[in-house]
């Protein structure tokens, strides 16, 4: 884990993309908002066709942009959720069931009881306090997926040495309603590049990955 400075973390955030939820991927579980923002386990399976693009049984859903170059950024909230996934995977996953792991195509951060990168074996992540919104990275040609607590600018963890050579889809997963404990919705939100630069913003210098 790294802390950034504000010039670094805007140099990320300067990648920012539009994700909006893809509603025919959607575990039948799933209630997503009509701008397609925001998805949430809700209590009522729905009566949906299973397509091949429908992930069964998991509660996950992807969104409807995928790349296949250049870098891309977004943001998520997750404040107020005691369970959540979310991430990045490659477009031929197994969305019938599948080991969820990076040689199966998915990169990702989760949080249930401990905040853990799914790095096959899982990465515990030493996070004391709970996180609001988690910003995710990707270098297409360098094969980097990162996250960032976007409130601390911390970077959370990366998968270096990825190697892609197909689409990627920003992945997200609420997890179950539990009983109404974990309702809260996964929230896509805008950034936010007009916050002033502290002591720290000036120094352009430890870290040029992203000009």
């Amino acid at each position: 884990m790294k802390k950034l400075c504000d010039v670094e973390m805007k140099r990320v955030q300067k990648y920012e993309v539009d994700v909006t939820l893809d509603p025919d991927t959607a575990n039948h579980w799933l209630i997503l908002s009509d701008d397609g923002k925001q998805v949430y386990g809700g209590n009522i399976r729905k009566n949906l066709p299973n397509n091949t693009e429908r992930f069964s049984p998991c509660v996950d859903v992807l969104g409807k942009q995928s790349f296949t170059s250049g870098r891309f950024y977004y943001e998520v909230q997750v404040g107020g959720k005691t369970d959540w996934t979310i991430g990045v995977v490659r477009e031929t996953i197994n969305r019938k069931g599948a080991s969820l792991s990076p040689n199966n195509g998915y990169y990702w951060l989760s949080n249930g009881n401990e905040y853990k990168a799914l790095a096959d074996p899982d990465v515990l992540l030493p996070v004391r306090e709970e996180l609001h919104k988690v910003g995710v990275f990707v270098d297409y040609e360098e094969g980097l997926v990162s996250f960032y607590d976007v409130e601390t600018r911390v970077n959370l963890y990366s998968f270096t040495g990825c190697t892609f050579t197909e689409r990627l889809y920003p992945y997200f997963s609420p997890e179950p309603n539990d009983g109404g404990t974990n309702s809260a919705p996964l929230i896509i939100s805008p950034v936010n590049m007009d916050a002033d630069l502290g002591e720290d913003g000036g120094d352009m210098s430890s870290t040029s990955l992203y000009k």
